[in-house]
């Protein structure tokens, strides 16, 4: 016996109701719950199906779908860190090579002149502007988007969203900036090592805010082949 589309949409309704968000994993759920149920079916036909739900949900754990909230979470945050170093590495292929090596070069002179804590905390503070501006806009996007679909998809979520933490993150960094910057360029493997700092930044800043959402839809269409916005 098989699942009746109402039931199936029980299903997702009860995934909701136990505070699984995402979408594609409301779809995982659903699947392995639906499976669990005409399983059941075969060997006691007349089961309810209440009991037959329920008695799949308790294969879950005390837990529940925690479990598979975060190996999903997981699954998907190495995914996107996967996007991030991919795009990371053509920064250092020709001919982006070029560009990474000017900014590169940018930062080394600037830390070299007599100018160089100043010059430090400026770019410290326009990339947190930028970001931080970024952030906004972003998640008003994702906003936009996720009303246009009615879902909620994982990736969509870091992709438009996930960039911003790290931004505030960095923004918590800025006292020290200060300090490494005041007490140690005078030695010159310093100013290096802190010159390859800000060029990795400033190009995993532009690749997390600029170029992985412009290829959003590229990216979750390989990763959900049902996903339509």
């Amino acid at each position: 016996m098989k699942l009746t589309e109402s039931q199936i949409q029980d299903l997702y309704s009860f995934t909701r109701q136990h505070f699984v968000e995402h979408y594609d994993l409301q779809t995982e759920l659903v699947d392995h719950l639906a499976n669990d149920i005409e399983t059941q079916w075969q060997e006691q036909p007349k089961l309810s199906f209440e009991d037959a739900k329920n008695k799949a949900f308790k294969k879950f754990g005390i837990f529940g779908f925690m479990d598979a909230i975060e190996q999903k979470g997981k699954a998907m945050n190495k995914r996107y860190r996967g996007y991030l170093w991919n795009e990371l590495k053509k920064w250092f292929e020709i001919p982006q090579a070029f560009a990474t090596l000017g900014l590169f070069l940018l930062f080394y002179f600037s830390f070299t002149s007599s100018l160089a804590v100043e010059l430090a905390i400026t770019y410290y503070v326009l990339v947190i502007i930028w970001s931080i501006t970024k952030s906004i806009l972003l998640n008003r996007q994702f906003k936009r988007r996720k009303k246009a679909s009615n879902k909620k998809w994982l990736l969509e979520e870091m992709i438009f969203k996930q960039a911003g933490g790290t931004s505030l993150v960095f923004l918590s960094q800025i006292y020290n900036i200060h300090i490494v910057t005041g007490d140690f360029l005078s030695n010159p493997y310093v100013i290096v090592l802190l010159a390859m700092v800000f060029t990795i930044i400033a190009l995993v800043y532009y690749i997390s805010f600029e170029l992985i959402p412009n290829k959003a839809e590229k990216l979750l269409n390989e990763t959900y082949p049902e996903f339509s916005l």
